[in-house]
């Protein structure tokens, strides 16, 4: 095993450096979730962190490190969205000129963060592989400093700060659950939280449709693996660090993966029984945990990532999250085309407790035989069995439904 980027020491140096500039976040403790899981549950909440995520942490110490010479020609990073964020509000915190490559699928939200906190954003490419590749290329052109998004000891040693907060609030914690994207956040809390307690289990989680540190450790080296759209958009990297590897390898105990509908249930849940909103990459803990994808034990700790997540987002994610609970219904109902068939219709499902959301009328569809006319339903309910039942009835009324995803 090669010697490791960092170790505890110089994450609590980056903690020292960190203080009044990046805010302590909360340790919540959820009684809701802790019943649900069967043990102590706590939210480690970076989603409140300035700049809505744990990256503040890594940019700030990264930049508060650096001489005056080297940041002349101001600093250049590539970022999906919240690293974006980072480096911009610590560049003005330096008083420098930052500039942001951004894969051109970025959400709103996080685009129009990073410019507010003054830097110049270029858009390139559909994955962050594409943007770091401009990135660098353009920081190579104007001889600026590249800010890496994960793979460096300043960056990695910063966000180690969590890690400490988390210990120092819970001394007796007993599991960690942290995301992995490229392994900055996860190599720096297992530094900080193992260097403190050796005993901790720490569980790190990916969207199963970039597993790369997954893949990474059958194949006992960085690998990497085909791009992927994912909700945990922060967290689909094609590859994890050369630094990060081997202390995710030295230091965390398992790594698990994370399908989409769980992170839209998980997303969905926070919000609706914790009140707290997440992005993708943070819901995975969660998510893991709920999914039971590792033995439950002892007080355990989600750390929710980061917040940055846009309305629209939201609003298809809440969707995907109450279809997958069996909360909402998409159905196609076929009925004969005369007066009274509709309203007769809307009277059955309202005897079975189904409230109409949406409704499309179609008369006029080439494939539908003459006298007949179909009907899109977009059903509340209260989950699957009272979905098998609206099915049920409309199947002894007569009604030929079918089920659309």
């Amino acid at each position: 095993m090669p010697a490791l980027a960092i170790d505890l020491a110089v994450v609590r140096e980056a903690a020292l450096l960190l203080q009044g500039r990046a805010r302590r976040t909360e340790l919540i403790h959820s009684h809701f979730f802790s019943g649900a899981c069967g043990v102590p549950l706590y939210f480690k909440c970076e989603n409140l962190q300035r700049t809505g995520s744990f990256k503040i942490r890594g940019a700030l110490n990264f930049l508060l490190r650096q001489p005056e010479e080297a940041l002349r020609q101001g600093v250049v990073a590539a970022s999906a969205g919240n690293h974006a964020q980072g480096v911009a509000f610590a560049a003005g915190v330096r008083g420098i000129r930052a500039l942001v490559v951004m894969p051109e699928t970025t959400p709103l939200a996080k685009l129009q963060a990073t410019r507010h906190y003054g830097a110049e954003v270029v858009l390139h490419g559909a994955t962050f592989d594409d943007a770091l590749q401009q990135g660098r290329a353009l920081a190579a052109a104007a001889g600026s400093l590249f800010i890496p998004a994960f793979d460096d000891p300043l960056v990695m040693a910063g966000q180690g700060t969590v890690g400490l907060e988390i210990v120092e609030a819970l001394p007796e914690v007993d599991t960690l659950v942290v995301p992995i994207g490229g392994g900055g956040l996860i190599a720096g809390v297992a530094t900080a939280a193992k260097g403190i307690r050796r005993d901790l289990r720490l569980i790190g989680v990916e969207t199963a449709a970039a597993p790369s540190a997954l893949l990474s450790r059958r194949q006992g080296e960085p690998t990497a693996v085909p791009g992927a759209y994912s909700l945990a958009d922060g967290i689909a990297l094609k590859r994890i660090g050369d630094l990060t590897f081997p202390i995710i390898e030295s230091l965390v105990d398992d790594i698990v993966t994370i399908e989409e509908e769980e992170i839209a249930q998980a997303i969905v849940a926070l919000m609706e029984k914790a009140k707290l909103v997440v992005e993708g990459a943070a819901a995975v803990t969660l998510a893991a945990v709920l999914g039971s994808r590792f033995p439950r034990r002892g007080k355990t700790v989600c750390l929710l990532s980061g917040g940055n997540i846009d309305v629209q987002t939201i609003a298809r994610v809440v969707e995907r999250g109450l279809l997958a609970e069996g909360r909402f219904l998409k159905v196609k109902v076929g009925l004969d085309d005369v007066p009274g068939a509709l309203a007769a219709l809307a009277y059955h499902l309202g005897g079975c407790g189904a409230n109409i959301v949406r409704v499309r009328h179609d008369r006029h569809s080439a494939a539908l035989p003459l006298g007949r006319t179909e009907v899109h339903l977009e059903l509340e309910t209260r989950g699957p069995e009272h979905i098998e039942e609206v099915l049920r009835h409309l199947v002894e009324a007569g009604y030929g439904a079918t089920v659309l995803p």
